[in-house]
C-alpha cells in the first residue's frame, strides 16, 4: 500500500488528552498494522502518562509497544535528528525550525502532512488534500482532514476493532466492571458514561435521571466534569467514590487508558463524550451518544454540531438531536432530560446504523497511506 517505512508524528498537548489521544492511537495503528518505524514527539509527557501509565515523564527518549517516544523540547533539536520519510504535524502544531531545515535538505524531502481536527463541515472536504508551499524552504505541506464521508480522510479505526467490540459485548462486560471494582453496575437497568468539560446541564440531567424508576449506574472517568458534580452535590468527589442519589449511583472512575476507555463505551448504554478522540470512539461503540464539543469563540463549535447533525439526521431522529443541542448549549431545565432514557431506547438502532455506515468506509490510516 505504501512505500513509506518510517514516520515522525508531532503532537502538542493543548486540551489535556484529546490531541495526544488521537496521535497515540494513530502511532499504534501505523506501527502494529503496517509495521512502520514510528517516532512520536510529545511536548507534555505528564498528560501522555495519564493515558499510558508506562510512559516515563522524565525520559527524553523511550520505547513502548515498539514506538519511539521523544520528549519534544528545544534541547531535543539543538542537533536536529534526521527526519523520517513522512512527517505528520498533529493539528497544526508548528514544527521546530531546525527540523524543517533538515527536512528541506533531504532528497527527496519527506512527505509532510498536517493532520487537522475532525469536522463534518463541507469546507473540510474541499480543503482535504490541498497543498501549502513553505514561504522560504523547498517544502510542500498537504492538509489531511479526518471525515465521516468517503471524500475525506476517514476516521481512526483499528482493523479488528468491531470484532473486539462484539466479542467484549458477548462475554466480557461483567469481568470489566469487576476489574474496575464496580460489579454492581451489571445490576443496574442501564449504564451511562459521563466524560465532558464543565457543563451546567450535567446536574440537570442527573437530577432528572435520579427521579425515575429505572436504576442507573453513572460511570464518570476522572476529569473536568467532576467539578460540576461537586458543585451540585456540595461535596468533594474522589476516585473510588460511589454516591447514591435517588435511583442513580455516581461512580468516580480513575482516568482510563485508551483501551479501557473503549471498553467503558462498549459496556454502557448511553455515552456522554467530549472533544475528538472520545467522540470518534463513541461512534464505534454504536450506542446513543451525547457530544460535548470543545467551546470555541463566537460559538464556532455550533457550526460543527450542525454539520454533524445534518449528516446523521437520516438515522438519528429529531428528539435525540434536540437533546444533543441542549447538551452543548448546557440547558439546565431538568424537564428536558426526563425523556433521555426513552429517547435513547428509540435511537439505539439509528446509532448502530450510523456506525455501520462508517465502518463500510476505509479508515484514516488506509487513506493516509494509500
Amino acid at each position: 500500500m505504501t512505500s513509506f517505512k518510517s514516520i515522525d508524528i508531532f503532537c502538542t498537548v493543548i486540551d489535556n488528552f484529546g490531541d495526544i489521544g488521537v496521535c497515540w492511537r494513530l502511532a499504534k495503528q501505523l506501527r502494529h498494522e503496517y509495521d512502520l518505524q514510528i517516532r512520536l514527539w510529545v511536548d507534555d509527557l505528564a498528560s501522555f502518562a495519564k493515558l499510558e501509565s508506562t510512559i516515563q515523564v522524565n525520559q527524553a527518549q523511550q520505547y513502548y509497544l515498539g514506538i519511539e517516544i521523544r520528549h519534544w523540547t528545544a534541547a531535543a533539536f539543538i542537533n536536529s535528528p534526521t527526519p523520517h520519510e513522512m512527517v505528520i504535524e498533529g493539528f497544526g502544531c508548528r514544527l521546530p525550525d531546525s527540523f524543517l531545515q533538515a527536512m528541506a535538505q533531504q532528497s527527496p524531502p519527506p512527505k509532510w502532512l498536517n493532520l487537522e481536527y475532525l469536522s463534518a463541515e463541507a469546507w473540510t472536504l474541499d480543503c482535504h488534500g490541498l497543498n501549502s508551499i513553505h514561504p522560504t524552504l523547498a517544502l510542500k505541506q498537504q492538509f489531511f482532514f479526518p471525515s465521516f464521508e468517503v471524500r475525506g480522510g476517514g476516521l481512526l479505526r483499528e482493523r479488528d476493532l468491531i470484532q473486539q467490540r462484539d466479542a467484549f459485548n458477548a462475554d466480557l462486560q461483567k469481568q470489566f466492571w469487576q476489574q474496575l471494582g464496580y460489579s454492581q453496575a451489571t445490576d443496574a437497568d442501564y449504564r451511562l458514561s459521563l466524560f465532558a468539560y464543565e457543563n451546567l446541564a450535567a446536574p440537570a440531567l442527573l437530577q432528572a435521571l435520579s427521579q425515575q424508576s429505572a436504576l442507573g449506574f453513572i460511570a464518570i472517568p476522572q476529569g473536568r466534569i467532576v467539578h460540576s458534580l461537586e458543585t451540585w452535590l456540595n461535596k468533594p468527589l474522589k476516585v473510588g467514590d460511589c454516591v447514591q442519589v435517588g435511583s442513580i449511583s455516581l461512580a468516580i472512575l480513575p482516568f482510563l487508558s485508551s483501551s479501557d476507555y473503549d471498553h467503558l463505551l462498549w459496556a454502557c448504554d448511553i455515552n456522554c463524550v467530549r472533544g475528538e478522540d472520545s467522540f470518534i470512539r463513541a461512534h464505534w461503540a454504536a450506542k446513543p451518544l451525547l457530544w460535548h464539543i470543545y467551546p470555541q469563540d463566537e460559538d464556532a463549535h455550533l457550526d460543527k454540531l450542525a454539520a454533524w447533525q445534518q449528516l446523521s439526521q437520516a438515522v438519528i431522529d429529531q428528539e435525540w438531536q434536540q437533546l444533543q443541542q441542549a447538551w452543548v448549549k448546557q440547558d439546565t431545565n431538568p424537564e428536558i432530560w426526563q425523556t433521555l432514557l426513552s429517547t435513547a431506547q428509540a435511537n439505539k438502532k439509528g446509532h448502530q446504523q450510523f456506525c455501520d455506515y462508517l465502518t463500510k468506509q476505509d479508515d484514516l490510516c488506509q487513506r493516509l497511506l494509500a
